[in-house]
């Protein structure tokens, strides 16, 4: 659960002095914005767990609500709600300055099983194993999931805190999962391989299904080590910010996957989510779209 504030700057950023930006600040998060996006999907019950600061956290619940998302919110009253400034360039292209917030503090006590009760998959936001607080939480989930046989997906979600984790640790962690979602830089970064193809097919023989996303280039979706195919993306005439483009995808696919899609179709389905994203500012679908 994360406070974005989006700053749009059509020229370069100036540095020591002023840039002209348009500057909206916005509900978002990667686990956030994925659900928000399965419900536009198709999905009927979707619940997040998250944790927000007591400043924002009855804001937050409720932009989650008007979404048709089922909220488990905690709320920290001592640590503020994680915020994201997301600089995003005239190509739509974004930079984010993160501060993790309450969201490190998601703690293990924050969730219970009967959380999965009826579920049908588990999605998990890399950014909760990268802090021992929020990772202890993560793996309790993941674990309980696969005990009940509920398949796990996890998103690696961000390049530079997985370089700095280090990509061992982190393929530990995700250990269960059936499906990973990388974005090109970080299957580069898991596998030291500099194709996508070549990273998704490797990253295969570790997970049952893998799907790495290359934005507008579309996906590729890999099993058993293999390349099962390449998706499209639909073209974006005006691409407005790429904030949340990777989440729509998780939101869209995962929807499409329990709808009864093959992983092909589900891949085709997370990338009109994907450009759908990208013509908007901010993570989350628009009023009209939901």
């Amino acid at each position: 659960m994360v406070t974005d504030v989006v700053a749009r700057h059509g020229s370069p950023l100036a540095h020591g002095t002023d840039t002209k930006a348009v500057i909206r600040t916005l509900p978002g998060g990667a686990g956030a914005n994925a659900a928000c996006w399965a419900v536009r999907s198709g999905c009927a019950d979707v619940r997040l767990l998250a944790r927000a600061g007591a400043e924002a956290a009855a804001w937050h619940r409720e932009a989650l609500e008007r979404a048709g998302v089922r909220a488990f919110l905690a709320v920290d009253q001592e640590v503020a709600t994680a915020t994201v400034i997301a600089l995003v360039d005239a190509d739509a292209e974004r930079t984010f300055l993160t501060d993790g917030g309450a969201v490190l503090r998601l703690a293990a006590e924050d969730f219970t099983p009967s959380m999965l009760d009826g579920v049908g998959r588990l999605h998990l936001s890399g950014y909760l194993l990268f802090a021992p607080v929020s990772r202890s939480a993560a793996l309790l989930a993941l674990r309980t999931a696969v005990e009940r046989g509920v398949a796990v997906s996890v998103d690696p979600a961000s390049a530079g805190f997985l370089g700095a984790l280090g990509p061992r640790r982190f393929l530990e962690y995700a250990e269960g999962a059936e499906l990973l979602l990388p974005n090109a830089d970080e299957a580069r970064l898991l596998t030291g391989l500099p194709e996508p193809e070549g990273a998704a097919a490797e990253l295969s023989r570790r997970f049952p299904r893998v799907v790495v996303t290359l934005g507008a280039g579309g996906a590729v979706v890999a099993a058993g080590g293999e390349i099962v195919g390449r998706v499209a993306a639909p073209r974006v005439r005006e691409p407005v910010d790429s904030t949340g483009a990777g989440d729509a995808f998780t939101g869209g696919f995962l929807a499409a996957l329990l709808a009864g899609a093959d992983d092909l179709a589900a891949a085709a389905e997370g990338c009109r989510a994907g450009a759908a994203a990208v013509a908007v500012a901010g993570g989350r679908p628009p009023p009209a779209a939901r």
